[in-house]
């Protein structure tokens, strides 16, 4: 494919990577960002975004509150979801390892219309899901110590809520700090941070098989949940689900930072699909094990405190704040690949001149290797999107619900006209690379099955998600559909009329054309 999306020959690979560079410039760009991030770097990168302890940690209490201990089954439901997605990615990886990798797919394979969409609505999930990782260390924090709830006593919703927000900032702020000096200190933070996270995990696992006080039936146990609704416990089920589907997604990432990794065409593939694998078994047994060795299964806290109070209560003080602290570091390295992402994506858009101030924002630093104002400019919107939730008490489930749906929206952007090109017998893979063969329409098919599905469940207008406490409004609870609506209406109504004239690869980031 060209640029502008036709069909054409896929590069054949070359013994030195060389093919990567190739890549970039059958799509119009020449090589600017140096490539330093070998193999264990490139995983790193994806499995940060998804963090195991982070999603676990910080949305556990949602789903045991509204599905009971069976809303187990919602994580391998949305792995086997999430898997299809990533496979259809790991074909575009292997042939397009490219920063801003949704916003360039979805380019390529629909169009420069449907690529801007697909990249806008990324971009700016990107920066809510910034602010929705960050506000996971008011979850862990005070737990670990009184002195972290700066404000009030967390005694309410709104003073939690609001010192989630002072909490965040600092957190969105330190990532600002690291991305802004390159993509090599990013990765040996992100790369040791991974390291301890996964070290943690199976400790964690382990400890919690150690203590366990049920057999595994317990994932059978729905606490009455759907009791007396019209859709009894699928609909508990469908809502608790949220927590699943929060954790296991920005695998992508790995490819987004093909334009710096070392023979990423290679290691993209491989490293989408093993940080999802990975993420999938060890945190579906973290689950299990903490519903399985949680001291008393209906204390109310389980439903408020999580996970927290599961490794407080089972493994005792001592141990727990150990496993605390590096959740805490699991939701460091997670804020920084999410922003890390982002920062790429904002790029890939703004040298296609696609954003106001395009040059820019294109701007790698000649030092450091890295576009700087990007990475300012995520973080100040992030903060932004907090504050302006600063008295909201149901901040935890508003901001990452928003996010998710804005993911699968633009991974929908991929997946939708990656079929339509398979259909017309207009897409193949790179040769010698990551390949589904004749699996590749069955899994795309069911890839866009899935997101359209899941799109609509996590943007349902449910009271319990969107406007849980009152006062009750329609407008908190069609939350989701109107923030959405209006970003991406809104963004393409500008693209349209404004910046659909200006489009085009900008001349200092433009291949070099051989005479």
């Amino acid at each position: 494919m060209t640029a502008s999306g036709s069909a054409g020959p896929p590069p054949k690979p070359r013994p030195d990577g060389s093919h990567d560079d190739d890549s970039l410039a059958e799509l119009g760009y020449r090589p600017e960002l140096k490539r330093t991030l070998g193999n264990f770097h490139t995983f790193a990168a994806g499995i940060s975004y998804i963090s195991i302890l982070t999603g676990t940690f910080q949305l556990f209490y949602f789903g045991v509150a509204h599905g009971g201990p069976a809303y187990w089954w919602s994580w391998p439901m949305v792995f086997s979801g999430q898997l299809m997605v990533a496979l259809s990615f790991a074909e575009l990886a292997g042939r397009y390892p490219v920063a801003g990798s949704v916003y360039n797919w979805s380019k390529l394979l629909g169009g420069p219309h449907v690529g801007w969409l697909g990249g806008w609505m990324m971009m700016t999930a990107s920066m809510v899901s910034l602010a929705a990782v960050a506000l996971a260390y008011q979850v862990t924090l005070p737990q670990i110590s009184s002195l972290f709830q700066f404000i009030g006593d967390g005694s309410t919703g709104t003073e939690r809520a609001a010192n989630a927000v002072l909490l965040g900032s600092v957190l969105i702020l330190f990532t600002m700090v690291i991305n802004g000096f390159g993509v090599k200190l990013m990765a040996r933070i992100n790369s040791a941070g991974v390291a301890i996270e996964l070290i943690a995990t199976v400790v964690l696992i382990l400890l919690l098989a150690a203590h366990l006080a049920r057999g595994p039936s317990v994932v059978l146990d729905t606490f009455g949940r759907g009791h007396g609704e019209p859709l009894g416990y699928l609909g508990a089920f469908l809502t608790a689900s949220l927590a699943s589907a929060y954790v296991m997604y920005g695998f992508d990432t790995a490819s987004s930072l093909g334009e710096e990794s070392v023979d990423p065409g290679r290691n993209a593939p491989r490293a989408i699909l093993r940080a999802l694998v990975a993420s999938f078994a060890l945190g579906g047994l973290i689950l299990l094990f903490a519903l399985m060795a949680v001291p008393n299964l209906h204390d109310k806290r389980l439903a408020v405190d999580g996970l927290q109070f599961v490794v407080l209560s089972a493994l005792g003080h001592g141990v727990g704040l150990m496993v605390l602290w590096c959740v805490v570091v699991a939701i460091t390295v997670c804020a920084l690949a999410v922003h890390t992402a982002a920062i790429r994506l904002m790029f890939a858009m703004a040298r296609d001149n696609n954003l106001p101030g395009g040059s820019r924002l294109a701007r790698v630093h000649p030092r450091f290797q890295t576009p700087v104002l990007p990475a300012v400019l995520i973080g100040l919107v992030a903060i932004a999107i907090l504050v302006l939730n600063i008295n909201q008490p149901q901040i935890f489930s508003v901001v990452t619900s928003i996010a998710i749906i804005m993911i699968y929206v633009a991974y929908l952007m991929v997946t939708l006209p990656m079929l339509v090109r398979r259909l017309r017998g207009q897409w193949r893979p790179a040769e010698d690379r990551f390949s589904l063969g004749r699996l590749g329409l069955p899994v795309n098919v069911l890839a866009v099955l899935w997101g359209t599905a899941m799109t609509v469940n996590l943007a349902w207008p449910r009271a319990e998600v969107y406007n849980a406490t009152g006062p009750h409004h329609w407008y908190l609870r069609w939350g989701a559909v109107l923030f959405v609506g209006a970003v991406a209406l809104g963004g393409f109504t500008y693209y349209w009329f404004v910046q659909r004239t200006r489009t085009g690869v900008l001349a200092e980031h433009a291949a070099a054309t051989t005479p």
